[in-house]
């Protein structure tokens, strides 16, 4: 079955040298909330330029990143600041789907690892089947090298990169102040006039935001080396299993490339040992578990409530330190890179405010331009993910059996559409979220 529609396209370039020694250990549920161990130590006495900066984002993944370059490039003067050094693993297939590559810099070159234009969907390892479309769905990264290539473009853009450091908090002096601290693990802190919190999923900037979830998962990964014939066997499509937890899927995303599968499953928190087991039954199924991971990892992904604030006076958070991330999927690349735009664009207002009132304003304008688009999409995955957890049947024999949904999900991952826009305009998304949510 194919779709129809059009696709801007994904060019590869060549890849960024990765780190060649970067082995991890498998987590437990609480460990891979936990904050890493010495994070709190600074490697060193890090210089750090003078002044106070227009705008600092602290944490230079792909939000914190995107807000750096938007900053930047208005002639603002930015500082990046980040604990780890550039390239770093991080847990994550590594999907590029349309709202991502959409929401790129300029002139933005993917270092792509391989081109999918085909689907496996299974239910629980059973009832499998295999979708193919005439046009790329998405393209897959290795995230080391892409936000090597985001940190660059921020730092083309004019941001200053500072790594090795870790921000362990901000202070607001309140009232018509026109600068905000950032305060570092080894007590020196950077002046601001507005601050950008990118920090991740366990943000110690969001925390002073007040940042609430009402939504916690965990994910488990497995990247895995395999011969060269295994990686032919799976070049250009990935796999996704409905699971037997509840909200819970796995997925196999090809690293053609670098001769990789990243194998992974998520589901609620509370449900560790649970998802520890079918990470290993999946992996089992597949015929994979032969072979070495050479990384084991997890992460808590965060979803934040509603009514969840994002500033507090001159500070914005933007990516997972909002926990901002799309609800069924837990997708947060797309999210990330589109908060972040948006959290760049407004910390150059709140650095121009004048005072405390303009300062509010211009951080509600924030908050209103992601509510108004990615709040409206966390509405409908949330809709959509509450049916699923209760009948994961009618999804996979949707997208399996039935085209529309086929092309509707192959619409989606190219970013012509989004489930908010398929629930407002058909009736059968309508229809089939709440047939799947009935009691």
């Amino acid at each position: 079955m194919t779709d129809t529609g059009s696709t801007k396209d994904l060019d590869p370039v060549e890849p960024v040298a990765a780190p060649a020694d970067d082995a991890g250990d498998g987590v437990s549920e609480e460990a891979a909330g936990a904050v890493p161990r010495g994070e709190e130590q600074e490697a060193g006495a890090v210089e750090l330029p003078d002044g106070v900066w227009d705008v600092v984002v602290v944490g230079a993944g792909p939000a914190g990143s995107s807000a750096a370059y938007a900053a930047a490039r208005s002639g603002r003067r930015v500082l990046l600041l980040d604990k780890a050094e550039h390239p770093r693993y991080k847990t994550c297939g590594g999907g590029i789907i349309g709202p991502s590559r959409d929401s790129l810099p300029e002139d933005f070159k993917l270092p792509l690892q391989d081109r999918i234009s085909a689907v496996t969907f299974a239910l629980n390892g059973k009832w499998t089947r295999t979708r193919r479309s005439k046009r790329m769905l998405f393209g897959v990264v290795n995230r080391d090298e892409f936000d090597l290539r985001l940190v660059q473009a921020a730092e083309q853009a004019g941001a200053v990169l500072v790594t090795g450091v870790t921000a362990t908090g901000v202070e607001q002096r309140g009232g018509d102040s026109r600068t905000v601290s950032v305060t570092l693990a080894d007590g020196r802190k950077v002046e601001a006039r507005a601050v950008v919190g990118a920090d991740g999923s366990a943000s110690r900037i969001g925390r002073h935001v007040g940042v609430t979830f009402d939504q916690i998962d965990l994910g488990l990964e497995a990247e895995i080396p395999v011969p060269e014939s295994v990686s032919r066997h799976w070049a250009g499509r990935i796999h996704l299993d409905w699971g037997p937890l509840p909200g819970s899927y796995g997925w196999v995303f090809p690293k053609t490339d670098s001769g990789t599968l990243t194998v992974g499953v998520i589901s609620a928190r509370g449900e560790g040992e649970k998802t520890k087991e079918y990470l290993a039954a999946y992996i089992r199924r597949l015929g994979l578990s032969g072979f070495e991971p050479l990384v084991e990892s997890g992460h808590l992904t965060r979803c934040r409530a509603e009514d969840s604030p994002l500033s507090r006076g001159r500070v914005l958070v933007a990516g997972d330190a909002a926990g901002l991330l799309e609800p069924w999927t837990r997708e947060g690349i797309s999210y990330a890179l589109r908060s972040g735009r948006l959290a760049g664009e407004w910390a150059v207002q709140v650095a121009e405010a004048g005072g405390a009132a303009d300062v509010r304003r211009q951080a509600l304008n924030y908050a209103f331009a992601v509510k108004a688009g990615l709040g409206v999409e966390m509405r409908a995955g949330k809709v959509m993910l509450a049916s699923f957890e209760k009948r994961p049947y009618l999804f996979h024999a949707a997208v399996s059996l039935i085209n529309p949904a086929w092309r509707a999900f192959a619409r989606t991952t190219q970013g012509h559409t989004t489930f908010a826009q398929l629930m407002r305009d058909h009736r059968a998304a309508r229809k089939l979220a709440a047939v799947a949510g009935r009691q």
